[in-house]
């Protein structure tokens, strides 16, 4: 048997008991070491998640150990890896066109089936990376950084670029560190003071913009007028959203990463007048991955620095509803397995 930890309708986290699982021809089974806690988990809990139903098993962003193999895997037993928790049908229009991070029938570890806050998963062995030196931390941190790299790539970000990171939060984070290692002039924008100063005092931005002030004069002091050349949203607040086609450089891109439960309109005359490209950014790829796990490796992106919260998973159900409030101070939570 094993525990997990149950989202039975928003607000609402237990405890469950079941079957410890196998794996399946072509699956590994992990134990799982570390989770890491993602705004998917918090609008989950809050009820504000698209694509979601309940009772649900959450966590995706998940580092384990392999213990036990299905029929046809050759992975070492024993080896600390990380999960890619998009499974893709391999088959529609996006998989064929090499962008199952969009498959049309995906489904998410986590969010469309039950995810990895428990003890045991078995996953498919194609998505599961062995990554040896890098700590079980470090490794359920991955798929968030993946995420903000993908938002870059998206953007296809480069050093003639400056870039605007809406939202200090993990994502943001993950997104402004990938845009400047793709050498753009890089600033990191909220509206909470102790985030930018932690911002401020941990990485090494070209500025951080306060957004309860003037943002539109802020930027034009620091592009002399130009303004961003890309922008990306990683708010999940649809008024920030709207606010970006206001503060784009003519000829910019926008990419929004926040997925809301809402509609998202913008003046006509000022998008066209700029011809602005606006895309969205979903989920990564395992490319994305790769560039992520050898961007740690080398130290040119921080990660561990980005947890500012831990707790175990015996008292995850006690700790998280003060965890979702905004005065907590959260940054990224880890929830330590064993």
């Amino acid at each position: 048997m094993m525990k997990s930890i149950v989202c039975r309708e928003p607000g609402k986290l237990e405890f469950s008991n079941s079957k410890k699982p196998t794996p399946l021809a072509g699956e590994v089974l992990l134990k799982i070491r570390c989770i890491g806690v993602c705004g998917t988990d918090i609008h989950a809990y809050g009820g504000s998640q698209p694509f979601f139903s309940y009772p649900r098993v959450l966590g995706h962003e998940l580092a384990g150990e392999i213990i036990e193999l299905g029929e046809g895997v050759d992975l070492p037993l024993g080896s600390a890896a990380f999960v890619i928790p998009y499974l893709e049908c391999g088959q529609c229009v996006a998989c064929n066109a090499g962008k199952p991070n969009c498959c049309t029938n995906i489904e998410v570890i986590g969010v469309h089936r039950d995810g990895g806050m428990c003890e045991y998963l078995a996953v498919p062995a194609d998505h599961v990376v062995i990554s040896e030196g890098v700590s079980y931390e470090e490794l359920a941190i991955v798929e968030c950084l993946a995420i903000g790299a993908h938002s870059v790539s998206r953007a296809n970000v480069s050093k003639s670029d400056t870039v605007m990171v809406l939202g200090a939060g993990p994502i943001g984070l993950g997104a402004a560190q990938f845009a400047q290692v793709s050498g753009a002039k890089t600033f990191i924008a909220d509206v909470n003071p102790e985030r930018l100063r932690f911002c401020e005092n941990e990485f090494n931005f070209d500025a951080q913009v306060d957004c309860k002030q003037d943002v539109q004069a802020q930027l034009s002091i620091l592009t002399g007028g130009d303004m961003p050349t890309v922008i990306i949203d990683a708010t999940g607040n649809p008024k920030a959203m709207e606010s970006t086609f206001g503060w784009l450089a003519h000829g910019g891109r926008i990419v929004f990463v926040s997925v809301v439960k809402a509609d998202i309109s913008f003046h006509d005359p000022e998008f066209h007048k700029r011809e602005t490209t606006l895309m969205g950014s979903r989920n990564a790829t395992k490319e994305d991955f790769e560039h992520v796990v050898d961007c740690m490796r080398t130290g040119k992106v921080k990660s561990a620095n980005m947890v500012t919260h831990r707790t175990s998973f015996n008292d995850f159900t006690k700790t998280f509803p003060e965890w979702v409030k905004p005065e907590s101070g959260v940054i990224k939570a880890i929830i330590e397995v064993g």
